[in-house]
């Protein structure tokens, strides 16, 4: 069984208790920055939920039927690519029947098929139609959305319901990174767990238990402006290294050591130029925060914050994505070049 970050941890044991306690309701919302482990938690309370014979602490004990069949799933959970590149939970029916999910749906009209960019109605009715009818295995249904967020609001009207109208047994938790994108309606009939960024002491502690060096962790710590699973996927993954790269890219271009359309056309040149333009646009706001006493500098960092944001979804377009981002480091350049003539330098 996955152990725990310290955050995740907390909040786990506090919801376990309540639910033990019968302190919770059937509507949950899971709710904090992403990549701290909400769903995690939320999948860790299902199978406790659901287990027929938990250890003396409480915990599930993953080896009775119910444990076994709600292992199936984790087996190749993730497996959905959402629409941002991301992996995501398909949702419907998992190996155990009265543990139920919710992700971004194959649109199977589509030529050829992909994931859908919401969730919509059908995925939602479909859910209320099985928690509707009775457990295979006990007392209990559990089913989880994920990222609710993603609810569009068809589907959130057909939700409301289910909320409003709570089935003894039945639980229907919410997972999601930008709650305020629910609708007020659905938000006030859930009880929430918030999960909140940790201390950096045990941020930076749990980063080394995970094989991290402390200097790249310390690193990759202040880059994610404390976010470890943020900062952990980026050392997993190379993202460090191509923050650090992108950096160097802007400070060549800033100091004219580097050509704007050949950055460009590396920029562009693989799968990589979204998280380019997201390490970039970061760049700029942390330089901006570091800029307070120059007013000119901190105005013009963040007019090309946006403009980076806006080249983003410009990418996602059918425009050339080069020429994007071309007029995009051009601007970086102008725009240090305005802060030097100023300064007089």
């Amino acid at each position: 069984m996955t152990t725990f970050a310290p955050w995740q941890q907390r909040i786990y044991e506090q919801a376990a208790a309540a639910i033990d306690g019968g302190r919770l309701g059937h509507g949950l919302l899971f709710c904090g920055p992403a990549r701290l482990g909400k769903y995690a938690v939320a999948k860790r309370l299902a199978q406790r939920l659901l287990c027929k014979d938990r250890t003396p602490d409480g915990e599930p004990c993953g080896n009775c039927r119910s444990c076994r069949l709600f292992a199936v799933r984790s087996q190749t959970d993730p497996v959905e690519l959402r629409p941002d590149g991301s992996l995501a939970h398909p949702g419907g029916h998992t190996g155990h029947p009265d543990f139920l999910q919710i992700g971004y749906g194959i649109n199977l009209k589509a030529k050829p098929p992909k994931s859908r960019s919401e969730i919509v109605i059908e995925q939602v009715r479909k859910l209320s139609e099985q928690m509707a009818l009775t457990p295979q295995y006990g007392e209990i249904k559990i089913a989880i959305i994920e990222p609710a967020d993603a609810i569009n609001h068809a589907a959130a009207n057909a939700l409301l319901k289910t909320l409003e109208e709570p089935v003894p047994g039945r639980y229907l938790w919410l997972v999601s990174a930008q709650p305020s994108r629910l609708p007020a309606t659905i938000r006030s009939r859930c009880q929430n767990l918030e999960f909140r960024l940790p201390p950096r002491a045990p941020a930076l502690e749990w980063l080394q238990q995970q094989g991290h060096a402390e200097a790249e962790a310390r690193e990759a710590l202040d880059a994610a402006r404390g976010h470890p699973g943020l900062a952990h996927g980026w050392l997993q993954d190379g993202g460090l290294a191509l923050r650090r790269a992108v950096a160097a890219d802007l400070d060549g271009l800033a100091k004219g050591r580097v050509a704007v359309v050949e950055t460009a056309q590396r920029w562009v040149a693989d799968d990589l130029s979204d998280q380019r333009l997201r390490f970039a646009a970061d760049l700029a706001v942390a330089e901006a925060a570091n800029r307070l006493t120059d007013p000119l500098r901190a105005r013009s960092l963040a007019t090309w914050f946006d403009r980076a944001n806006r080249a983003r979804e410009l990418l996602r377009s059918t425009v050339r994505a080069d020429l994007v981002v071309v007029e995009l480091l051009m601007a970086w350049r102008a725009g240090d070049a305005r802060r030097t003539a100023g300064r007089g330098e």
